[in-house]
């Protein structure tokens, strides 16, 4: 580019995975951002989208355990979650002989921010 004219700022944008080995791979999470539904994760997938920079409302759950994020994103930033499904203690045994056990669900930011 010539010198002085301004660059294209890179897109801002989220990303989020559902890849963590803890994750029990079981049920989906559903994933909306500021009230609109950007879809769901099974276990190894992923979902990204561009987002205006500033501030935002993730929410996830599992039809059983649901949370909030806030976040601020900043222009041309990767903001990065992973989603995670993971067991309580004794969640194999109580699914071997109940058929039911308890279940969670985390939303953690990944790293630090990257702009670029």
């Amino acid at each position: 580019m010539p010198a002085g004219s301004d660059m294209e700022p890179s897109p801002t944008r989220l990303v989020i995975t559902r890849r963590q080995p803890r994750d029990i791979r079981q049920r989906q999470v559903f994933i909306t951002l500021d009230d609109q539904r950007l879809g769901d994760l099974v276990f190894g997938e992923e979902i990204v989208r561009e987002i205006t920079p500033g501030l935002h409302t993730l929410k996830a759950n599992n039809t059983m355990i649901w949370k909030t994020v806030r976040f601020e994103a900043a222009p041309g930033e990767d903001v990065r979650f992973s989603a995670v499904n993971y067991s309580g203690r004794g969640f194999w045994i109580l699914m071997a002989f109940a058929g039911v056990a308890p279940m969670f669900l985390a939303i953690e930011r990944e790293g630090p921010p990257t702009i670029g």
